[in-house]
């Protein structure tokens, strides 16, 4: 068996309400990080909308994808944007717990929820 490297997919789009989403697919480590900092590199954020990382279809993350999150984070505070995480399964969730990522993020089940919190 052949092992392959991990692919992380990172789209962009603007949900109706304004806010911007990022979606991330695949696997979030070090191989891959790039690409969702990249994306969040190409982002003007503002006040206004909020920012969505929807992790739905997010397979495997480690510390240098933590590391990642915790940049944008950090990002929007500095904007004054709105984030929040949406679609962790339970598994990530559990492990986002258990390094303390739940004191500085909101976790939302699905898209649709986490816009709907920013909005709040």
């Amino acid at each position: 068996m052949t092992k392959t490297d991990p692919v992380l997919t990172v789209h962009r789009h603007t949900h109706p309400s304004g806010a911007t989403v990022l979606g991330a697919t695949g696997e979030l480590d070090h191989h891959t990080a790039g690409a969702l900092l990249g994306a969040l590199d190409e982002l003007r954020l503002t006040r206004t909308g909020g920012l969505v990382i929807d992790l739905t279809g997010l397979s495997y993350c480690d510390s240098t994808g933590i590391t990642v999150l915790v940049t944008a984070h950090h990002r929007a505070e500095q904007a004054g944007c709105p984030l929040a995480l949406a679609g962790l399964g339970p598994d990530l969730r559990q492990m986002f717990h258990t390094v303390g990522l739940d004191q500085i993020f909101t976790f939302h089940d699905d898209l649709d929820h986490a816009v709907d919190a920013l909005g709040s």
